[in-house]
This record gives structure tokens, C-alpha cells and sequence, in this order.
């Protein structure tokens, strides 16, 4: 019986796009860089530092200069990253929800504890969640399913009586690695070259309305 719920963070509980893509921009112009739409950054907003930088520089971990342009953007990060977070829409009515049938829920993301935890403080969800679990809580982040474990241990709970809701292929293959159910969020950071339908996810909703629905109806 299913009696915990798991998020991804963003892109699945918060809306963090516009403050990753204003760091990005800030990083962009000091070297030099047109900026970029919103609408562009927005789907890489689920894959950290190294997706947007990918973008935004076409570099890769593999690159010299990555670490350094990584540690520039999470310091030009650190200064925007609660100018404008928001519940995703339809998550704030989901979460009461869960809340309501008497159900925990938790988060689990690759965002480091620097960040995670003062932005959910900032939004009022610190005292709601069952747990907090971070990228660099544990020695491997998703798609390892070390974090998600290290979720269900502190709850007190066994993997099978989760499921995981994320919208990023490594969020699918981490609670699939850990023996917990997955949801794809589909009205997350998914970019047009994503194939969530073959990630092999057990549920994929469009909305965070479906959630409950779709947990009753699949009797995961």
C-alpha cells in the first residue's frame, strides 16, 4: 500500500526556471554572450548546472574550463535563486490533497543542500515535508537511487510503499533502481527531444490534478 509520495524538485514541485535562466544570463553577458529566451532555458531547468551550461556554452564536464564556469554559475546562482520560486501550478491543491487522505510526501533532488534547503524555507514547505533529501546528502546523486533510499529511511518506510514523481529520465531510472513506483511529471522541464514514453516510468500524468486518480486506478 502506497502511503508516501516523492518529488523531484524542480520542475516538479517548484517552478525554478526563471531564476536558473536569470543566472545563466547574468554568467552569459560577463563573458560576453547574447542571452538566451526564457523559453529555451526552460527546458534544461531539470539538468543542473551541466545541462544549462551545455546550453548556454556548449561545454561539458569533459571540458577544462567546466568546473571553473560551474563554480561561477553556482555563485552567481546563490544570489538570485529565491527572487521568484512557485509552486508549479496544481501543486499546491496536490499536496493539500495528499495532506488530506493522511498520506506523507518528501523531496528528493539533485539540487545541492546550499540551495535546497533554503528554498524550500523560503516557500513554506520545510515543516510539510516528511524529508529533505539533497543531491550531495549521499555519495551518488540520481540516477543512483542512493538518495531515494536515504528518503525512505528517514521517513521509515520500505521503497515498495513510495512512489517517485519526477520529470527527468534520471529521476525515472533512480526510483526504478530503488524498488520505487515512478511517475513522469509531463508538464515539467521536458525538452521536445525527450521520450518520456520509453523511460519506463509506471504512470505518466499531464497534470498534478491526475496524481491521486492515477495512483487509485493503477493500484501501485
Amino acid at each position: 500500500m502506497i502511503n508516501t509520495i516523492l518529488f523531484d524538485l524542480d520542475g516538479t514541485l517548484v517552478d525554478t526556471a526563471p531564476d536558473l535562466g536569470y543566472a545563466l544570463n547574468i554568467q552569459l553577458q560577463r563573458h560576453g554572450k547574447p542571452m538566451l529566451p526564457d523559453a529555451k532555458i526552460r527546458p534544461f531547468a531539470s539538468h543542473g548546472s551541466r545541462g544549462l551550461l551545455g546550453l548556454g556554452f556548449g561545454i561539458t564536464p569533459a571540458d577544462t574550463n567546466f568546473t571553473a564556469m560551474r563554480d561561477e554559475y553556482l555563485s552567481i546562482y546563490d544570489t538570485v535563486f529565491t527572487r521568484s520560486p512557485v509552486l508549479l501550478s496544481g501543486i499546491a491543491d496536490l499536496l493539500q490533497a495528499i495532506e488530506h487522505k493522511g498520506l506523507k510526501w518528501g523531496i528528493v533532488t539533485n539540487k545541492p543542500r546550499r540551495f535546497t534547503r533554503r528554498l524550500i524555507t523560503s516557500m513554506g514547505l520545510q515543516e510539510r515535508a516528511a524529508c529533505v533529501v539533497s543531491g550531495d546528502d549521499a555519495p551518488q546523486p540520481k540516477p543512483s537511487p542512493a538518495t531515494l533510499l536515504m528518503a525512505c529511511e528517514q521517513i521509515g518506510v520500505m521503497p515498495e510503499q513510495c512512489v517517485y514523481v519526477g520529470d527527468a529520465e534520471r529521476d525515472i531510472q533512480a526510483g526504478k533502481a530503488a524498488g520505487i513506483q515512478t511517475v513522469v511529471a509531463l508538464f515539467g522541464y521536458i525538452d521536445a527531444s525527450d521520450k518520456p514514453a520509453e523511460w519506463g516510468a509506471d504512470i505518466m500524468i499531464s497534470e498534478p490534478s491526475e496524481l491521486l486518480n492515477a495512483l487509485d486506478a493503477s493500484r501501485v
